[in-house]
């Protein structure tokens, strides 16, 4: 990604998380935007994973096999979501956004996906729902990188 893309990402994802922040914002500010310890969140974000994200995801957050190689179509397959994957390296409001316009809309630059975006089809209380749902599953550790990585990102906020 350019110097260019990669800062119209990060307006992008600044813009999005202050708006998204507003409905479902965890009232701890330094975790990101997602309440995984909110059990109704949580709950509802389950149901909503199952509904539209299992399908490709995997029912248990496992991704599509060989995830990190490109098929004959060029995409790569969908990754898991669960601490084998790369979703927790991320901070809330990328993933918020990818969620909500779809990768290549996210990343830009002619990258391809077939990750398209579920803006039509979820709310952004539900879109929360979902990630929050998603690590609610992670192991501590990996719950605490993540919160690093939040406040890493909103640190570097402007």
């Amino acid at each position: 990604m350019t110097f260019r893309a990669t800062a119209v990402l990060v307006a992008l994802l600044a813009a999005a998380a202050a708006a998204a922040g507003l409905s479902l914002a965890s009232s701890d500010a330094t975790a990101g935007m997602l309440r995984p310890d909110d059990a109704r969140v949580v709950e509802l974000g389950e149901r909503v994973y199952a509904a539209e994200c299992a399908a490709c995801h995997g029912a248990d957050l496992e991704g599509e096999e060989n995830w990190q190689a490109r098929n004959s179509d060029g995409l790569l397959p969908a990754p898991p979501h669960d601490e084998t994957g790369h979703t927790w390296h991320h901070p809330d409001a990328l993933l918020f956004e990818i969620t909500k316009y779809g990768t290549e809309a996210v990343v830009g630059g002619g990258y391809r996906s077939a990750m398209t975006g579920f803006g039509d089809v979820l709310s952004d209380d539900e879109i929360i729902a979902v990630l929050s749902y998603i690590k609610s599953t992670w192991p501590d550790r990996v719950r605490d990188v993540h919160d690093e990585r939040n406040r890493t990102y909103e640190a570097a906020r402007p």
